[in-house]
């Protein structure tokens, strides 16, 4: 297996905060209809290039050095990337042919949330500079919740919409 450092760990995050701009972009645009969405997509990809500039400034600080235990860690990690969510062949944005409605959007983007926060609680594990990483933590679990409630709604909406039929 091919070696993982905790470097190459910070890189893969910053590939993740593109990754989610980009996603979160191409969905504000097919989506600009719908305001409120568009709206929300919009706010997610500022928050997405604010991290990705975040973790850019902590790959300057990490140690080459790896913690006790990283080869569990980083097979862990390496599980995670390899995720329908991340990269790799048929991963994440060519996903995007199969995001037809607002509500796979909406479920797709909740998916990514959920898988970023899940590599982000490892990194935080290993790295000296816990605090950065957590505030980023925080504010992926806001981007969980707000994707959350825009999902609830747009159930309420169809249901409304069903049962005026």
């Amino acid at each position: 297996m091919e070696k993982y450092s905790a470097r190459e760990v910070i890189e893969q995050a910053i590939r993740t905060e593109k990754l989610g701009y980009e996603f979160y972009t191409t969905m504000a645009k097919k989506f600009r209809k719908d305001f409120a969405l568009k709206d929300l997509f919009e706010l997610l990809a500022s928050k997405e290039l604010r991290h990705e500039k975040i973790f850019s400034k902590l790959k300057t600080k990490v140690e080459n050095e790896e913690p006790e235990g990283w080869e569990d860690v980083a097979q862990y990690l390496r599980a995670i990337v390899e995720s329908e969510f991340f990269l790799g062949k048929g991963k994440s944005l060519p996903s995007l042919r199969n995001v037809k409605t607002i509500g796979d959007a909406v479920e797709f983007a909740i998916g990514f949330e959920k898988e970023t926060m899940l590599y982000f609680y490892v990194i935080k594990d290993v790295i000296k500079e816990k605090d950065i990483v957590e505030n980023i933590i925080e504010e992926e679990k806001t981007h969980i919740v707000w994707l959350s409630e825009f999902r609830t709604e747009l159930k309420k909406k169809q249901i409304q919409r069903g049962s005026s039929k």
